[in-house]
């Protein structure tokens, strides 16, 4: 029943993922969420971010940005790391994850989204078709709506892992 929300990976951070095992594997393109992510709510690009995104266009990735925020917080971030985007995405509506993979010129067998939320990111990505991986938040501050959806995740998490468990890890 919640096998929807599930994720195909859930790591501790987006800078664990082995980038370049996932290229080898045919993945071309990468949705990223921003905000929790890649770095701590509402803050600038750092220079883990920024180092990041050299790498995935060196490896020969196309990525995407894909934020329900604002404009001016999703450029503030695009920008520094030289990256597309779509703001007010409306996640989890899979529309915006088939317009960034059509921006990307990729389909949902070679596209991977990686975000911090189950009920928008994983949820939308999972809607779309395309392969989640779900990441830790990296920072505990959050807005309250998102603190409340938290308690929800564990509820939804402690079934996923009893699901991979149940199933040898796989999914």
């Amino acid at each position: 029943m919640l096998q929807c929300f599930y994720p195909k990976e859930y790591l501790d951070s987006t800078y664990e993922i082995d980038f370049e095992k996932m290229y080898k594997q045919g993945f071309r393109g990468i949705i990223f969420d921003i905000d929790n992510t890649l770095v701590p709510h509402g803050l600038p690009a750092d220079e883990r971010a920024i180092a990041l995104f050299q790498r995935l266009k060196a490896i020969g990735y196309k990525v995407t940005m894909l934020s329900n925020n604002k404009e001016p917080r999703v450029k503030m971030f695009c920008d520094a790391v030289d990256a597309p985007y779509i703001y007010k995405a409306g996640k989890p509506n899979p529309n915006q994850y088939k317009a960034a993979m059509n921006n990307m010129g990729t389909d949902v067998q070679s596209t991977l989204f990686v975000g911090d939320q189950i009920f928008t990111d994983v949820w939308g990505a999972n809607r779309a078709g395309i392969y989640s991986i779900l990441v830790k938040p990296i920072h505990p501050k959050e807005e309250i709506q998102i603190v409340l959806k938290r308690y929800l995740e564990k509820i939804v998490l402690l079934c996923y892992r009893r699901f991979q468990q149940k199933n040898g890890g796989e999914d």
